[in-house]
């Protein structure tokens, strides 16, 4: 066994999985797209077949371009879209129906049947997450309720539900180990995360039988050996972490005031508040960062729905970009004088506003308005975003103060411009890593460091590297009236919905 480390790296639109090797560093890498699915206006669904074999197709991939062979791998860690939703038979371990994605909308009904009934309080109280769409449990109810015989299925044990780091692990390990970590548990709507555990009244509440939960451990744990069929070898999983707490670790922010932001499909936040379960009082997500022995670091997220979805909407919906990186570029010639705004509520908007029945606006065209101000738009849209995200965080936890320094990580950081702008808008600086890969590498370290080929927690945390520092240059006056145009601009969108 070599000191090689695979991180399995199950994301919304792509599977990658990287080979790191005994010194962090990506020996392979192989990545494959997948279709998506929107059976209804609002629906997003995932085949989790399809899933499947781009995890071992990318595996492969990755080991094959790495130069070793399985028996080098040390261990594997699994990140993965988080509150996407797979039932399956728990004796062929084949699904029941589509996974339904983090993104899909089709339970706003329900959730707001439920807040008519006064419960959110009780979900808020016991799980930190507010009733939203947006989150695993109601999805399983959904899928409980309307494909046939399932409710009964379940409750007589026949049916396994898990969040994708599960499915993966099920079918990894040749159904020998039905298990999930913390972080994505605490993403379910079942989970109390004060008492660490499968909650009762919730799963009643949304009519889930316990019989069909997975066993939850900490980040850093045994999930099983792979079957040797697959790749040759057989390999222990050792780490398994939900995406954004995955790219926490990863920007090795374990210190409580330390606060990472992740640009993918979505943008999310997460502030390491370390032991201390903070309550939001302006509607952000208390969730669990990461438990490792046994002890439970919490956090407070914000959750924007559409950041380099944005991107790829320029690209693939307008066709006004050809590839995504010349989004930049594009902003950067924009006309100055035209302030243009995109609320990218696609599929409703998330924090701190929390409004699913939202859709996307922009405001400001004139017959001058063309695929620069889009571009830019589109761009500004994201920092707008966060910046609300941190106005929110630092009202609920003040022991950190304003001297804000951001980690970012995910594909839209490559963009100076972009990240420029951000720090412009959030009035703070912004550091971009070394290593991009940060979910991945998070996940990697849980492995790694549980295997006892990768260092620990202290000596990882020194071995992050800085690429570049974005300090704002902006002044204040223009800062002023772009945020004012942008919170008129979602005050308008709110109110249009």
């Amino acid at each position: 066994m070599g000191g090689y480390i695979l991180a399995i790296d199950q994301g919304t639109t792509s599977t990658r999985a990287i080979v790191f090797d005994g010194n962090q560093k990506i020996a392979g890498v192989g990545q494959k797209e997948f279709k998506q699915h929107f059976p209804k206006s609002g629906w997003v669904e995932h085949d989790p077949e399809e899933i499947w074999q781009t995890v071992v197709s990318t595996v492969k991939e990755a080991i094959e371009k790495s130069g070793i062979t399985a028996n080098d791998i040390a261990a594997i860690g699994i990140t993965n879209q988080r509150e996407t939703v797979v039932v399956w038979d728990r004796e062929t371990g084949k699904p029941i129906h589509n996974a339904i994605v983090w993104q899909d909308r089709r339970t706003a009904a329900f959730c707001d049947k439920l807040k008519k009934k006064g419960l959110e309080k009780t979900f808020v109280k016991k799980t930190g997450l507010l009733l939203d769409p947006y989150f695993s449990g109601t999805k399983l109810n959904w899928l409980l309720s309307n494909v046939k015989g399932a409710q009964a299925r379940a409750a007589k044990g026949e049916l396994c539900f898990g969040t994708i780091d599960t499915f993966l692990i099920w079918r990894l390990t040749g159904g020998k180990c039905f298990c999930t970590d913390a972080t994505n548990a605490s993403r379910t709507l079942l989970y109390n995360i004060a008492e660490n555990a499968w909650d009762d009244e919730l799963t009643e509440i949304l009519r889930v039988p316990k019989e069909m939960l997975p066993e939850v451990k900490d980040c850093a744990a045994d999930f099983g050996v792979t079957d040797p069929s697959l790749f040759g070898a057989a390999i222990p999983i050792l780490g398994v972490a939900g995406d954004q707490q995955a790219a926490t670790i990863g920007q090795a922010c374990f210190k409580p005031g330390m606060l990472k932001s992740t640009y993918g499909t979505g943008c999310f936040a997460l502030l390491n508040t370390g032991k201390d379960m903070v309550r939001s009082k302006n509607r952000l997500l208390t969730t669990i960062a990461y438990r490792l022995d046994g002890e439970t670091t919490y956090a407070l997220e914000g959750s924007i729905f559409v950041a380099g979805a944005a991107v790829q909407w320029l690209r693939d919906g307008l066709k006004v970009i050809k590839a995504a990186p010349d989004t930049g570029s594009l902003a950067e010639s924009a006309d100055p004088s035209q302030e243009v705004y995109l609320v990218p509520a696609f599929t409703g908007l998330g924090a701190p506003h929390w409004d699913p029945d939202a859709r996307g606006a922009i405001f400001g065209m004139t017959r001058n308005t063309g695929p620069a101000e889009f571009a830019r738009a589109a761009l500004e849209a994201v920092c707008y975003q966060t910046r609300d995200l941190l106005e929110a965080m630092h009202k609920d936890w003040r022991r950190n103060g304003n001297d804000t320094v951001l980690r970012v990580d995910g594909g839209m950081v490559a963009s100076d411009w972009t990240m420029q702008r951000l720090s412009d808008l959030l009035d703070a600086p912004v550091d971009r890593p070394v290593i991009l890969e940060t979910t991945a590498l998070g996940v990697a370290w849980l492995a790694g460091s549980r295997a006892g080929v990768w260092p620990n927690q202290e000596a990882f945390a020194k071995s992050w590297a800085r690429d570049r520092r974005f300090e704002p240059h902006m002044d204040e006056a223009t800062r002023k009236v772009k945020l004012k145009g942008w919170r008129s601009a979602v005050k308008r969108t709110l109110i249009a919905a």
